[in-house]
């Protein structure tokens, strides 16, 4: 009784590509029957190197030089390669590392407001056609109410500053933003960063966010970290010392 028997070895290969001018590693699948000039010919975009200017090494998984793909007429799979291994492309030409993936260098389409106005395909002329965004159509009535609603609530801040002056000890307690927090009454009024009344502290601790500035305007002067802006409803002015009393201190 006899058998007939078939070696069968897969027809892919799946490999990492690494270049001289790419700082980023690719896993690519190629068949074991291309030739090593079509293969270069495939790296060209992952590798950022003509294939007339490529070398190509064939590495273990553990980095260790197997070989050299030099004949560009023999079939990938003529070599000793397997899954999991690296090619890695060496460029000859006088390209720099990093050059293929800096998009300082890739010329920008560019079109002025004028232009773009004009456009019937634009995401704005999209917005304008369907009435969304800032071209949405307002309700008179609504729009009436929310610039009520703004107006009462600037009063509210100008009411609740008269009795905030600059020197003043204060606490802050802010629900949204934990934990209560102490220091000096820096600053008072309106900013260029938000609309409305705000109030610069100068904290007792580290927990501000500034140390004064906002967006490159300073309001106060303090070290960084040590400064923060708070809306007058969560200010309490007071003789408040320096430091919490230590049944009031969160654990």
């Amino acid at each position: 009784m006899s058998a007939d028997f078939q070696v069968v070895t897969q027809g892919y290969v799946n490999v990492f590509i690494t270049s001289t001018l790419t700082s980023f590693q690719a896993e690519k699948r190629f068949p074991k029957d291309v030739t090593i000039a079509n293969l270069k010919g495939k790296l060209e975009l992952i590798a950022g190197a003509n294939p007339a200017s490529m070398k190509l090494q064939l590495l273990d998984k553990d980095d260790n030089l197997v070989g050299a793909l030099d004949n560009d007429d023999a079939l990938l799979g003529s070599y000793q390669i397997d899954d999991g291994m690296k090619i890695h492309v060496i460029d000859t030409s006088e390209k720099t590392k990093g050059e293929f993936e800096d998009v300082s260098q890739v010329e920008k389409f560019e079109i002025s407001e004028d232009e773009y106005a004009k456009r019937a395909d634009s995401v704005r002329a999209f917005k304008l056609k369907n009435k969304m965004g800032e071209f949405a159509e307002v309700d008179p009535a609504e729009q009436a109410r929310k610039e009520a609603e703004r107006k009462a609530a600037l009063e509210e801040e100008a009411r609740l500053v008269e009795n905030i002056k600059v020197g003043c000890r204060c606490e802050i307690n802010n629900p949204k933003n934990p934990p209560k927090k102490r220091g000096q009454v820096m600053y008072v009024g309106q900013t260029d960063f938000q609309p409305g009344y705000w109030v610069g502290v100068q904290y007792d601790e580290p927990l501000g966010k500034n140390d004064g500035s906002v967006k490159g305007r300073k309001y106060f002067s303090c070290q960084p970290k040590f400064g923060g802006f708070v809306k007058p409803q969560f200010v309490t002015v007071g003789d408040f010392p320096a430091e919490l009393d230590e049944e009031m201190d969160e654990m």
